[in-house]
């Protein structure tokens, strides 16, 4: 991890699988500024240690959706190319994460994307869930919400 990074992630100390939430990636790849920065930090942890990360497969269709809705296929196929090379294991939707994420989102209230995106992060074992969308919270005591914004330095 670089110099200017080191410090921000230490929400994350202790957890060896972490759920992303797309926004984590949205910033990285179309922002700048101390979340973006925070973002990339996250990233090169990832990519440095022995933490692994997961995205659903609903997370990716919103990543690509901006330059799909703009018409920029030159965009498009750079996010999609970035997106493979990044540290992060993209895990399909199937029957059980979806009776998971019906029962997330008939308890929380929570949209359809964010119930898959955790119940995605708990199908792949992961006990941390990092977004910077603040409806989200921690599921029981299983799965711990980290707030992108709080790992600014």
């Amino acid at each position: 991890m670089s110099e200017r990074n080191s410090g921000r992630n230490s929400g994350l100390v202790g957890h060896q699988k972490i759920g992303l939430d797309s926004n984590v990636l949205i910033y990285l790849l179309e922002t700048q500024g101390p979340v973006a920065d925070t973002a990339a930090s996250l990233i090169d942890m990832i990519a440095e240690s022995e933490t692994h990360a997961v995205l659903s497969a609903i997370g990716l269709v919103e990543i690509l959706v901006g330059p799909a809705r703009s018409g920029d296929a030159r965009m498009f196929e750079m996010t999609a190319d970035a997106m493979r090379d990044l540290p992060i294991r993209v895990v399909p939707l199937d029957a059980a994460i979806a009776e998971d994420a019906a029962w997330i989102r008939g308890a929380s209230g929570l949209g359809l994307e964010d119930a898959v995106h955790l119940a995605t992060a708990r199908a792949a074992g992961a006990t941390a869930f990092v977004t910077n969308d603040r409806r989200i919270r921690p599921i029981s005591n299983y799965l711990a919400v980290i707030y992108l914004d709080d790992l600014v330095a």
